[in-house]
């Protein structure tokens, strides 16, 4: 849902592999957070490769969702179900007459989007009077690993910059309860989901190789802008990547989540 030029990631078939991932581990506990109830009308806005909205559409009986994304290559590659439509559309200006869902969100959106406020403003637009507009969203200064990790904590400070410098903003998960309050939602909520991986735990690897993942979807702007080089690059990748055979490594991280009434 950002302008094409800026979105740091790209739409490359790994970095789709990646975000396919990043949906595996983390849709479960998103989707007791929206607590989605039969007959609800959903939209998520910036559906991208649309896991995460055919599994909002599963969870509940005779729910209806809407995906609202900018990308059409992603449209095109999104999984189908009857209970789902996709849309190419702008967050900043939803095609949808106000009062129009039951549930609106966004996850992973509003740190790469031009105006987050107006986007959330739009969200509250077009959902009914009393009903919840819902944002999970980074704050990347979060990240912390055991043992540390000094190579690839300076790639991924380069790594935040670049996407600010793009006009992203990869700490707004802290900015969420003002965001909400700006865009007229009240009664505001907020909660973390957590990201607590050990060596030996499932989503270990698979986090970590999340991680690395984003760097590597940002290395040619990375290297471009200035901000890193290739080995620097290599080498942070290469510290992180030790953490597998390390019995002693745990990574901890927390999404950003709030919940307003529109």
């Amino acid at each position: 849902m950002s302008n094409p030029n800026t979105y740091i990631h790209g739409t490359a078939p790994g970095e789709q592999q990646r975000l396919a991932t990043l949906n595996r581990l983390t849709n479960a506990a998103f989707l007791e957070f929206l607590n989605v109830q039969p007959g609800m009308r959903v939209l998520e806005v910036g559906s991208g490769i649309g896991l995460l909205t055919c599994a909002v559409a599963r969870s509940a009986p005779n729910v209806k969702v809407v995906g609202v994304e900018q990308s059409s290559e992603q449209i095109r590659s999104a999984p189908t179900d009857p209970a789902v439509q996709y849309i190419q559309g702008d967050a900043h200006r939803l095609e949808f007459p106000e009062a129009s869902f039951d549930l609106v969100y966004a996850r992973y959106v509003l740190e790469h989007v031009a105006n987050p406020e107006t986007v959330l403003r739009e969200m509250r637009r077009v959902t009914r009077p009393g009903c919840r507009v819902v944002a999970c969203e980074n704050d990347e200064s979060l990240i912390r690993f055991d043992p540390e990790c000094p190579a690839f904590e300076a790639v991924w400070k380069a790594f935040q910059q670049h996407q600010h410098n793009l006009g992203g903003d990869s700490h707004i998960g802290r900015r969420l309860y003002g965001l909400f309050r700006k865009a007229g939602l009240s009664n505001v909520e907020l909660s973390v989901q957590p990201e607590i991986h050990w060596h030996g735990s499932p989503g270990f690897i698979p986090w970590v190789t999340n991680l690395i993942g984003n760097v590597e979807s940002a290395r040619e702007g990375l290297i471009h802008s200035g901000l890193c080089n290739g080995p620097s690059i290599d080498a942070g990748i290469a510290e992180v990547t030790a953490l597998f055979q390390n019995e002693e490594a745990s990574s901890v991280f927390v999404w950003n989540r709030a919940v307003g009434i529109a």
